[in-house]
């Protein structure tokens, strides 16, 4: 009779402290909203110093209503610092009104059409064993593969540049900010 007591006892404290485990937590853990910036691809990168250079490209090839009012895309931004270590062609050279067709096809190869967050490239990864092609607005492919924990993109000559800065929601699309600049094959 005593056991059976001392049995029940127990069982009654550990349901009182599963209960009260459960009600701890439900109202510890609160779930984090997902957030679009209201403002556009465009509008963030004029509002960002570290895409000034990018924001030039845009202006300079006349993509500024595209990435204001057209979408969803994924754009793969390369920073300031990016734009530095371009080799090959320079930045100036390609600013030059005569080579603005080399210039938009610099600046939609790092467009893709649709909205690829970090865990959907990450999907495709694991999907394509660890590798993962997207056809750029330039109509060339950009591949995407894992060093690590880092997304790294690739061109077809091997230039190579890792996302830096993933996931920057826009309301028509996402930055994923690069640390170099991918070039397409009509411009190696």
């Amino acid at each position: 009779m005593i056991k059976s007591l001392i049995a029940s006892f127990l069982v009654f404290l550990l349901t009182v402290f599963s209960v009260s485990a459960q009600k701890f937590s439900s109202r510890s853990v609160k779930p984090i909203p997902f957030h679009i910036n209201k403002w556009s691809i465009l509008r963030t990168t004029a509002a960002s110093e570290k895409y000034q250079t990018l924001l030039a490209v845009i202006k300079a090839t006349d993509f500024e209503d595209l990435m204001d009012h057209s979408g969803p895309f994924t754009v793969f931004a390369p920073s300031n610092l990016a734009f530095e270590k371009l080799s090959g062609t320079s930045l100036e050279d390609l600013m030059r009104p005569d080579h603005k067709k080399e210039l938009k096809a610099l600046m939609s190869y790092h467009i893709v059409a649709g909205k690829f967050s970090a865990s959907k490239i990450l999907k495709a990864l694991s999907r394509g064993k660890g590798k993962t092609t997207f056809t750029s607005l330039q109509g060339d492919i950009i591949t995407a593969t894992m060093n690590g924990i880092d997304i790294i993109l690739s061109d077809s000559f091997g230039n190579t540049a890792t996302i830096v800065v993933a996931d920057a929601n826009q309301q028509n699309g996402i930055i994923h900010e690069i640390d170099a600049v991918i070039r397409p094959e009509k411009l190696q």
